[in-house]
C-alpha cells in the first residue's frame, strides 16, 4: 500500500535480505552456515522471540564495514519509499557489533551516509535511534552511551530491545537518565512477550515517550485508559506478531479493539527481511485479514505522523498530514 506514513519500528539489521547477506559475506569473507539464498529464507520460520534472535544475531557476521552499513540502509530505505514510507525512525544494535570487533563508529558512519542522503535519493526523511540490548548488563548499556557520545549528531532517541522476559525496564534506569541529560528522546520495546507492567515501568521509570509493540496493554484495562488519555502512540508490528506467535494469526490480532478503545496505534514492520514484509505490506495484511476500512487505515498513517519526532519541524508533520487526507484509496 502506498498510503503515505511514517516508520517507527524498524531495526535496520532486520532488513538483511538473504541475497544481500550473501554478498557482503562473499565481500568480507565470511561463511555462511547456508548454502543458498533459498536454504537461508527456508531457515525464517520461528517458534518464539528468542528463536528469531538466534538467528538474527548470527547472520549480523556479514555486517563489517562502513560500506556494508550504507549499503544495509540504502536498502531498506529504497524498499520502504516504494511502500509509500515518508519518514523512518530507524533502530539500530551497536552492542551487536562491538561484541564482535566492530566499533560504533563504524555502524553510526556507515548508517549515516545512508541516512543523510536519503531524503535527496528516495524522498524519506529519517533519524536515528540507538537501542540497547536488554538482556546484556546496565553497565554494557552505560558504556555503549557513553562511547556514542561523539556521534549524537547523528543519534535521535535511544530505545530498548531484544529479548523481553526476566529483563523489566527498570533494569535500565539509569542509561535513560543518562539519555535523558544529553537531550535524547527515549522509547523502549514493552509488552510484546513481557506482561503489562513492563509497560508501566517504560512509561514510569524510564520516561518513554512510545511504546514498542505494546500489545499486551490490552490485558490490563486500566493501563489502556491511560495510555488513551495520555495519547501514548504504540508501534505495533502485525507481520511480526504472527511469525513469532505472539498471535495466533493475523485475524486474531487484536488492532482493531486497540483501534475501538482510543489507542494511539500505528503500524510497522520491525524486521522486514525476517517477517515477510515490510510497512507497505503490514497495511495491506492488516487491511485483508482485519477488514480495515480507508478512515482506519487513514488513521493509522495519521497516527505515525503524530507520534513522530518531528517536533523540530511542524511543518514537514504537516506536510505529511496533508498527504494523508489527500490520498486515494483505490
Amino acid at each position: 500500500m502506498h498510503l503515505p506514513k511514517a516508520e517507527l519500528h524498524l531495526h535496520i539489521e532486520g532488513t538483511l535480505e538473504p541475497e544481500l547477506a550473501f554478498a557482503l559475506a562473499e565481500r568480507n569473507g565470511v561463511t555462511l552456515p547456508y548454502a543458498t539464498t533459498e536454504e537461508l529464507r527456508a531457515a525464517y520460520q520461528f517458534d518464539d522471540l528468542q528463536s528469531f534472535l538466534d538467528l538474527y544475531y548470527a547472520l549480523m557476521a556479514v555486517l563489517r564495514t562502513e560500506d556494508d552499513f550504507a549499503e544495509l540502509a540504502d536498502a531498506y530505505l529504497a524498499r520502504a519509499a516504494a511502500q509509500g514510507v515518508r519518514h523512518a525512525e530507524i533502530f539500530f544494535d551497536p552492542q551487536a557489533h562491538t561484541a564482535r570487533g566492530v566499533p560504533i563508529g563504524t555502524v553510526i558512519e556507515g548508517l549515516g551516509r545512508a541516512l543523510e542522503r536519503s531524503e535527496e535519493t528516495h524522498g524519506v526523511s529519517t533519524q536515528l535511534i540507538l537501542c540497547f540490548l536488554r538482556d546484556l548488563s546496565a553497565e554494557s548499556a552505560l558504556g555503549t552511551l557513553d562511547a556514542a557520545k561523539p556521534y549524537l549528531h547523528r543519534i535521535s532517541a535511544v530505545g530498548l530491545d531484544s529479548a523481553e522476559v526476566g529483563h523489566p525496564p527498570a533494569k535500565f534506569r539509569e542509561v535513560y537518565e543518562a539519555a535523558t541529560a544529553l537531550g535524547l528522546r527515549k522509547v523502549a520495546h514493552a509488552g510484546e512477550e513481557g506482561p503489562p507492567e513492563y509497560i508501566r515501568e517504560a512509561l514510569d521509570i524510564l520516561g518513554v515517550e512510545r511504546v514498542d509493540h505494546g500489545l499486551r496493554c490490552m490485558e490490563d484495562p486500566e493501563l489502556v485508559a491511560r495510555l488513551v488519555a495520555d495519547r501514548v502512540p504504540l508501534t505495533l508490528c502485525p507481520l511480526s506478531n504472527v511469525t513469532l506467535r505472539t498471535v495466533d494469526t493475523l485475524k486474531d490480532h487484536p488492532l482493531p479493539a486497540m483501534l475501538a478503545a482510543g489507542l494511539h496505534c500505528t503500524v510497522n514492520s520491525d524486521d522486514p527481511a525476517y517477517f515477510g514484509g515490510y510497512a507497505g505490506d503490514n497495511f495491506d495484511a492488516v487491511r485483508d485479514a482485519l477488514a480495515l476500512g480507508p478512515e482506519q487505515l487513514r488513521t493509522l498513517a495519521r497516527n505515525s505522523f503524530e507520534a513522530a519526532f518531528l517536533d523540530h519541524d511542524e511543518e514537514r508533520r504537516a506536510r505529511y498530514l496533508a498527504e494523508v487526507e489527500a490520498y486515494a484509496f483505490d
